[in-house]
Formats: C-alpha cells, structure tokens, sequence
C-alpha cells in the first residue's frame, strides 16, 4: 500500500470516530440544557437573565481561550456553558409550555429536521465551505447582541421577526460548514469547540423558531 493509499485509510477511518466525539458532546450538551430548563423553570425572568448572559460571556470567553476548548477543561466549559443557557430559558419554556405548547412542539420539531438536513447536507458536500465559518459566526454574534441589547435597553423587545430569521438562517448554514469541516478538516483537537458550535446552533434555531411560531 503506497504512502497516500495509507494516509487516506487512516482519514477515513478517523471522520467517523471523530464525527462519534462531536455528536456524543452535542448530546450531552442538549441532555444538560434540557435539565437546567427544567431545573430553572421557576425562576424569575430576570434572574434567567443573568444565567443567559453567563452563558454568551463563557462562549465568547472559549473563543479566545485555547485551553477552554480542549481537553477535560474545555469539556467542563461546554458542559457549563449548557446548563447555563438551559436554566437562562428554563422561565421562557415554561410560559410557552402553559401558555402555547403547540409553538413548543412546532419549534423543537422543525429544529430536529433542519439539524438533521443541514448536518446531512454539509456532511455530503465534496466542496470546502471552512472559509464560511467566520463570517456566519460574526453574523450570529452580531444578531443575538442586537436582540439582547433591545432586552436590555428597550427598543426591540422581544426578538423581532427579521432578526429571528437572520440568527435561523445563519445558525441552520453554520451547522452545514461545522459538518463540512468534519469531514474535510477535523481533528480531535477540534471536537469540543465543534461541539459547542453545533449545540449553540442549535439552540438558536430552536429559540428562532420559537419566537417566530409563538406570534401566531
């Protein structure tokens, strides 16, 4: 077997192990989001506040942390940054759970088949889409500090529509480039922070959807 036969058969096996990794990370995730949503139902909203900022200051904080990205700390961190935002929209899941459970079903529904077909998609895709990974990142970050500002300030209020869709589309792309870079570049140094985009992902398209389905 040549040099390059060998390289490509230790690639192939590789991808699917560290495919396995990310999605056993992005699950667990989702599990500790799940029970700090449940765990934080009735706390008030502004308490729930404050676990949501927590959770936006420990992602951006991982961004520019190496040492938050690997290993059994950046595992800690994910698992951190999870139960942080679960129990930010445990108060948020409870009023649309009493108030509007078919917006709740509606959302969670349709974020399972767009993570399931954008995963699908950028998993299949031959072409090389990690040059879009930043910008959609940007993109994201500058749409969800516009949305927390008007919370805070006053002004947007809720999420608006346009915003929502702006977070919904670029969050749905970004899983698309994160499966992509899976199959195209991912090494086991890069598992936790792909993780954690998937699952932020993720969670935004499932607070996009929800927002959009709960003004009906």
């Amino acid at each position: 077997m040549s040099f390059i036969a060998a390289s490509s058969a230790t690639r192939a096996r590789s991808v699917p192990t560290i495919m396995g990794q990310v999605m056993f990370l992005v699950a667990a995730a989702l599990g500790l989001c799940a029970l700090g949503s449940v765990l934080g139902r009735d706390l008030s909203f502004e308490s729930a506040r404050i676990f949501s900022f927590a959770g936006l200051g420990m992602l951006i904080a991982q961004s520019f942390v190496r040492a938050l990205r690997v290993g059994a700390l950046g595992i800690f961190w994910l698992a951190a940054v999870a139960a942080a935002i679960g129990y930010g929209l445990g108060p948020t899941l409870a009023f649309y759970a009493t108030v509007n459970p078919a917006a709740l079903t509606s959302a969670l529904a349709l974020t399972a088949l767009t993570v399931l077909a954008m995963g699908a998609a950028g998993f299949a895709l031959s072409k090389d889409l990690a040059r879009w990974m930043r910008p959609l990142s940007f993109v994201v970050l500058g749409a969800v500090v516009v949305s927390i500002l008007g919370l805070v300030f006053g002004g947007v209020g809720s999420l608006s529509p346009v915003i929502s869709l702006v977070i919904l589309v670029a969050s749905s792309a970004l899983i698309l480039v994160n499966f992509n870079y899976v199959r195209k570049h991912a090494t086991e140094d890069d598992v936790i922070w792909l993780a954690t985009g998937i699952f932020v992902s993720i969670v935004n398209i499932f607070i996009s959807l929800l927002n959009l389905f709960g003004r009906n």
